[in-house]
């Protein structure tokens, strides 16, 4: 399956949501019922997880759950995307903010932001992009690690001006699936991810990546 082209790569299904919380008291429920499943993923997991788990530790009642989500599925989706905005959005802070050497350096921070959210964000933990809770979470058409391979693909083409080619796409796809796998490996040793499997997930990407990214020069 390839990559979304032209820009249309950042999760284009419909909110899960059942409807757009229109006030401000509204969204802060919302959040709360995300927050609060965020947590018991991390806590008890998805098949233990229930909408009356979720409104219990939201503070909220079971009927304003439904009000917005029709399911836990639908409350898992949302947190899903949630993390996938903040992934990217502190990518694209550490790319305004720091002055990388070449693209190399880029792709560290792209793991680096990945091993901290894993650390430090609830729920991110149990909902790797690419992981079996549901393979197509953030798009009925591709699978998760797919969506997130074209959010990074827009965000280095913005950053590099690389040449968009369905090589370029297949490298960063690659890399992805093989990073994702190579991390959760880190955090199965290590509940704060094993240093030196890290830094092998690095290695790996930047003895991939030379050939395809070779028309930025850095």
């Amino acid at each position: 399956m390839s990559i979304p082209q032209n820009g249309h790569d950042d999760c284009d299904d419909p909110t899960p949501l059942r409807r757009q919380p229109t006030q401000r008291r509204s969204a802060r429920r919302v959040e709360r019922m995300l927050d609060a499943c965020a947590a018991l993923l991390d806590e008890i997991g998805y098949e233990a997880l229930s909408t009356t788990r979720i409104a219990e530790r939201a503070g909220v009642a079971i009927g304003s759950v439904y009000q917005f989500f029709p399911d836990k599925r639908a409350i898992t989706q949302e947190v899903t995307r949630r993390n996938v905005e903040q992934f990217v959005s502190r990518i694209g802070a550490r790319f305004l903010e720091e002055e990388f050497r070449g693209w190399w350096d880029a792709v560290d921070a792209i793991i680096d932001v990945y091993v901290d959210m894993h650390r430090t964000v609830p729920g991110f933990k149990s909902l790797h992009f690419g992981d079996v809770v549901d393979l197509n979470l953030l798009d009925s058409d591709s699978d998760n690690n797919t969506v997130i391979a074209g959010r990074l693909r827009g965000l280095l083409l913005k950053e590099y001006g690389l040449a968009d080619s369905h090589e370029l796409d297949v490298a960063i796809l690659v890399s992805v699936e093989a990073g994702d796998a190579v991390l959760k490996l880190a955090f199965r040793r290590d509940p704060e991810g094993d240093p030196e499997i890290i830094g092998a997930a690095k290695q790996l990407i930047r003895g991939f990546l030379p050939r395809q990214l070779s028309p930025f020069r850095g």
